[in-house]
């Protein structure tokens, strides 16, 4: 029985940082995987340095090339900020 008392911080431990860490990193993996998933040509996004574009196109292999006021760019689906694209396309708050 003492044994089992000596592991229970051990196991009481792990649980907290599954709870806090590791089940919300999982969380947000899957929903990062359904936004480059579902995101589609003519869609504005907003890329993790800060450009704003429109997609013309998806590559399969990973690439997908974007117009911005600067011109046609190529870039990683991975540079695609899923957070701020969503605050960008959902629509706005009347006050």
């Amino acid at each position: 029985m003492e044994q089992l008392q000596s592991f229970f911080p051990l196991i009481l431990l792990f649980m907290v940082i599954y709870l806090f860490m590791i089940r919300p990193q999982v969380k947000k993996q899957k929903q990062e995987k359904n936004f480059v998933s579902e995101l589609k040509k003519g869609a504005k996004v907003i890329t993790k340095s800060g450009m704003h574009a429109k997609v013309l196109d998806i590559n399969q292999d990973g690439t997908c090339l974007l117009e911005t006021s600067a011109g046609k760019m190529k870039f990683e689906i991975s540079a695609i900020s899923m957070d701020m694209s969503k605050k960008l396309n959902s629509p706005e708050k009347k006050k």
